[in-house]
């Protein structure tokens, strides 16, 4: 098993994609290290790329805001990260090779953090954790036991500022999270 330091370096120096020629920083991940709680989104955006932490963007401070309401902190709740550690071009989404390269590394993080919930923000999450045939509009909210972990799918909160209409059943998915974290812990 890898070190965060060798896992952190591994990430560094990655190079199997084109996107890495032209990232400015690596994402690999922000919080707590020993959380019982992951979020997992997609890939690091424009504004994750500049600063080389996840969710730091509107949509970041969307959900911060969320889990604060909730009194849930990165700073000692929960660990965050993406399938992506490096921001595609123009914020697509991540090609299958492109998320194939790095699910090693997300398992390296799950592995490392020995979480006991994960939850997968938006759809690209939750295909590459829970499976390709769900869709979050049908099965977000959803608790899954899966590999030893309780695994639920919620809207990405980038979705939220696009669709406000999507927001109560998030932050209901969120009190579930919170819920089933204070069950378990």
């Amino acid at each position: 098993m890898l070190t965060w330091e060798e896992l952190e370096n591994a990430c560094i120096s990655c190079e199997k994609c084109p996107i890495s020629k032209n990232r400015t920083n690596v994402v690999v991940g922000d919080g707590n290290k020993n959380a019982k709680l992951v979020f997992v989104g997609e890939a690091p955006g424009e504004e994750e790329d500049k600063q080389g932490k996840p969710f730091v963007g509107r949509a970041g401070k969307f959900l911060d805001l969320a889990l604060t309401s909730l009194e849930l902190s990165r700073e000692k709740d929960f660990y965050i990260c993406n399938i992506l550690k490096c921001r595609p071009p123009n914020n697509r989404v991540p090609t299958e090779a492109e998320a194939q390269n790095c699910l090693p590394f997300l398992r390296a993080q799950i592995k490392l953090i020995s979480p006991k919930i994960i939850v997968c923000l938006g759809a690209t999450a939750m295909k590459y954790i829970l499976g390709k045939d769900l869709k979050i509009t049908q099965d977000r909210g959803k608790w899954f036991e899966k590999g030893g972990f309780w695994i639920m799918a919620t809207y990405h909160p980038a979705a939220l500022l696009r669709d406000p209409g999507k927001r109560e059943d998030f932050y209901r998915d969120l009190k579930s999270v919170k819920q089933k974290l204070e069950k378990l812990i």
